[in-house]
């Protein structure tokens, strides 16, 4: 993301996973972390990495919000070790990574764009009870190919308007049986074009409260 993301590997259930951290640069004693946020990418077979633009975007709103930022490959993509598994070894890379990653004195947020969103979503699932993340960021869910389960009440679910991957008539169905509010962006498409600046602000301001 800059010159100061920190590139380090950790083991994962199929091999070594990539990881990108950015860490915020005002992190003094008196100024301690927030929070740590691990955030996954978009479909590995169509091109999804770490470094795609809107979860580099989600990194930028957590670090601006005093989180620590971590990104991760998933299995098969950069230098991830392993091989696509089709949505159900990759639940187990988020799971790796808030292993590898979280701080137990800190909030842990999990957030995701697209394969990624549901993809966090099944991981906090997972997790016990106790160590389930204190924020959910869902940008442009999967919910048609990889269903994600119902999501606490105060997650945070953004969908472009024109979104051409995943149709935002399909999210609100998802989402209308658990009464759960969706950020709706006017003539946005999947992938925020034009709009990653808004993206960011909405993420900072509902992480923020």
């Amino acid at each position: 993301m800059n010159a100061a993301t920190l590139r380090q590997s950790v083991t994962g259930p199929a091999g070594a996973l990539e990881c990108a951290i950015d860490t915020p640069p005002a992190v003094v004693p008196e100024v301690p972390l927030r929070g740590v946020a691990v955030l996954c990418h978009p479909h590995p077979q169509h091109g999804g990495t770490m470094d795609n633009k809107v979860v580099q975007t989600l990194a930028r709103a957590f670090v601006q919000l005093g989180w620590r930022a971590v990104r991760f490959n998933f299995r098969g993509v950069g230098a991830s070790g392993g091989a696509w598994d089709h949505g159900r070894g990759e639940i187990d890379d988020v799971l790796a990574a808030v292993a590898a990653w979280r701080d137990p004195a800190l909030p842990l947020a999990l957030g995701g764009f697209s394969f990624g969103a549901a993809m966090a979503a099944h991981a906090a699932q997972r997790l016990p009870v106790p160590e389930r993340p204190a924020r959910l960021v869902l940008v442009g869910p999967a919910v048609l190919n990889f269903a994600p389960p119902p999501v606490p009440a105060d997650t945070l679910v953004i969908h472009g308007e024109a979104d051409e991957v995943v149709p935002l008539a399909a999210v609100l169905d998802w989402a209308r049986p658990q009464t759960l509010p969706v950020t709706v962006v006017p003539g946005v498409g999947h992938f925020f074009h034009g709009q990653l600046g808004l993206l960011r602000h909405l993420v900072v301001g509902a992480c923020a409260r």
